[in-house]
């Protein structure tokens, strides 16, 4: 299915992203669901998969792990069933976010599918990252208010909410409708009747991720072990006072390392290269040959890329999945960035480049791209 998102990108990302929250309706022209609610219940059962029934009872909220055994102990309303990264293991789910690779892939990060009967939802909350909200089948009523500060409180240890808020947008959403929420902005949906919902989300880290991200990277690579030193050292009065000049050599071994352009590439590559949730990755058996890549290739046949890999291009860098593409052809690395399904004409002269191709071999053998059977 090939979904086009009716919006004037420019005039959004000017007047919106980032800044206020817009309904779009019938965003999503003559939508058809790309899962039944059946199937997102078994993928909820398998054990690789992220995910949570979240329900309330007399005011009392409830929240459940998976994966899930049976539905059987639930009942017509109040809750629903939220499953992480549906892109990564349902293929038809994944074309849901082809659209929004407008905006940059290093910041889309997943797809949330959510399946709920009448009166179920997640309660009032904030989220700190730019979400868009798919309707799907059925009815839900969404409501979101103006970015004030709020306190947030947990009714559950699993459930971050806040209080109840004055609402600047409040509809009933329809099949193909899209609300756009930026960070910040507090919001709740529950759903009218029996309905789905995708949200595509994007990746905010913040800096406290980057700098243990950093760190992890400097202890792997044994950078960084370069030590303090004070040839110039003199006499004090006051031996527990420690000198403006000591913290600033201190401040400045650090800030140092991050001031190196080629090693904060290639940890930030590695970074956001990496899935936060786990791919469904299975290895060719037996692993191809490289002269098999080659003659298939050549032979017409095209590779696809594995749902939910991530593919950056930093500079004349490539990374996939926390791992550099070390090659010197860039254009066709950058091609497996950009483009899900390739052919031989598509890598240009790499194709012939027994390097390239040898490249282009571990990551076939690793699960990354495949050949349709």
């Amino acid at each position: 299915m090939d979904y086009q998102l009716n919006l004037d990108w420019q005039a959004f990302l000017q007047n919106y992203w980032q800044k206020r929250p817009l309904l779009i309706k019938q965003g999503l022209r003559q939508f058809i669901d790309p899962l039944t609610p059946d199937e997102l219940a078994g993928l909820a059962m398998e054990n690789e998969v992220d995910c949570r029934l979240v329900s309330q009872k007399n005011g009392r909220w409830d929240v459940s792990h998976g994966p899930f055994e049976s539905y059987d102990h639930l009942g017509e309303k109040d809750w629903s069933l939220l499953v992480q990264a549906v892109n990564h293991w349902h293929h038809p789910s994944a074309a849901l976010m082809q659209p929004f690779r407008v905006l940059s892939d290093w910041r889309i990060d997943d797809l949330m599918v959510s399946f709920s009967v009448p009166g179920g939802g997640v309660g009032p909350h904030l989220d700190q990252y730019d979400v868009f909200i798919i309707q799907g089948m059925g009815r839900r009523r969404w409501r979101v208010g103006e970015k004030v500060p709020m306190k947030q409180h947990c009714p559950h240890p699993d459930l971050l909410q806040v209080d109840s808020f004055d609402a600047i947008i409040d509809e009933e959403m329809e099949p193909g409708d899209v609300l756009y929420i930026p960070p910040g902005f507090p919001h709740e949906g529950y759903a009218i009747e029996d309905s789905l919902n995708y949200s595509v989300g994007f990746r905010a880290p913040n800096t406290r991720e980057l700098f243990s991200s950093f760190a992890d990277y400097l202890l792997a690579n044994d950078l960084g072990s370069y030590r303090y030193s004070d040839p110039n050292l003199a006499s004090r009065e006051n031996p527990a006072l420690v000198q403006k000049n000591e913290l600033s050599g201190l401040h400045s071994m650090m800030s140092e390392l991050l001031a190196q352009p080629e090693v904060f590439q290639q940890w930030f590559g590695e970074f956001i290269s990496q899935s936060r949730h786990e791919l469904d990755i299975a290895p060719p058996e037996p692993p191809y040959e490289s002269d098999e890549i080659y003659e298939l290739m050549k032979q017409g046949e095209n590779i696809h890329r594995l749902n939910g890999l991530r593919v950056i291009r930093i500079g004349d860098q490539c990374f996939v999945n926390g791992e550099l593409m070390d090659t010197p052809h860039i254009n066709a690395t950058d091609v497996l960035c950009h483009h899900y399904e390739i052919n031989a004409e598509m890598f240009g002269e790499a194709i012939d480049d027994v390097r390239f191709i040898s490249l282009l071999t571990a990551l076939i053998n690793s699960g990354y791209w495949y050949f349709n059977d």
